[in-house]
């Protein structure tokens, strides 16, 4: 069965998702059982969503990338990709992403559960949900959920056996792409404290925050970046480690997942914890008599009943 062929309506509420790429979707266990594609204020998100339910539980799975990674990092359409997901009912994100090493110690095929970001984007990628005539300054000092992220670890610590290296906490640079850093760069950001760098953590993350959902990402080392004394990275470096290390990443996903879907009324992934924090911000900045209806509407999107309460 293909994308293509599952029913387009799903009549129950989503509330945990997974970002990352098309492969993390065929996980043991979990059957497809609808594909969305939501229209928001932002446009259609990155590919269809697909549901698949696990023991009764359902768990949405997003291609950032489109379906046949089409889409250049800078054209991942994010606005649209979160505001999509929230509107099913997602309140907790795990985002999958493969990454460069800037450090000795978390080699190709290892595993980071990162706590901070570098934005080293370049404004080419919207970023934010609140323009236009609302503004909202929201707090993003610690970027990922360390509930969340405590999930991952015990999940990471309960496979040590089957080949699978974590490491807690780190800083994930994220950079412009679509090409590679050039050396210089790369030993900045080693200087500055980098862990790993990516391409994907930003906006996402930023925007999971505005949207109030808990939002975690797990990255997977591909490479050591061009740094390193070894061969400089390049696509096919990176594609034979992610080859390589495929079955260990489904594992981990999969064992955070099964946690997840045990819980899924917690408070924890229906982010009661994030509740309140980008509307307070909201209301509190644009008078009244400042705020463009457009804008209000696509605020209205993302959190029904907003303007009346």
């Amino acid at each position: 069965m293909t994308v293509l062929d599952l029913p387009t309506h799903f009549d129950r509420p989503v509330h945990i998702a997974v970002i990352g790429g098309t492969g993390l979707s065929n996980l043991p266990g979990y059957t497809p059982v609808a594909a969305l594609t939501p229209t928001t204020p932002w446009g259609t998100p990155s590919s269809p969503i697909l549901i698949l339910e696990h023991s009764g539980v359902p768990v949405a799975f997003l291609a950032r990338h489109g379906l046949h990674h089409q889409l250049a990092p800078h054209e991942v359409p994010a606005r649209a990709n979160i505001a999509a997901l929230r509107s099913i009912g997602v309140r907790t994100v795990i985002a999958f992403s493969a990454v460069g090493s800037l450090q000795e110690q978390i080699k190709p095929m290892d595993f980071v559960v990162p706590d901070q970001i570098i934005d080293r984007t370049k404004g080419v990628r919207p970023f934010t949900f609140f323009e236009g005539g609302v503004v909202g300054h929201v707090g993003f000092a610690d970027p990922f959920d360390a509930g969340l992220a405590k999930v991952v670890q015990r999940c990471a610590a309960a496979m040590k056996g089957e080949g699978v290296t974590l490491h807690s906490g780190g800083t994930v640079v994220c950079m412009e792409g679509p090409q590679f850093s050039t050396r210089a760069e790369s030993n900045m950001y080693r200087a500055w404290g980098g862990s790993v760098i990516n391409m994907s953590a930003l906006p996402e993350a930023k925007l999971a925050r505005e949207a109030e959902l808990a939002y975690q990402m797990i990255c997977m080392a591909t490479d050591y970046d061009c740094w390193h004394t070894t061969e400089d990275v390049d696509v096919a470096m990176v594609m034979k480690y992610m080859a390589a290390n495929s079955e260990n990443a489904k594992h981990l996903v999969g064992a955070v997942l099964d946690e997840l879907c045990k819980h899924e009324n917690s408070e924890l992934v229906l982010a009661k914890h994030w509740e309140g924090s980008a509307q307070g911000a909201v209301k509190f900045m644009t008078k009244p008599a400042g705020r463009d209806p457009e804008a209000m509407k696509r605020v209205e999107y993302l959190f029904p009943g907003f303007w009346n309460e």
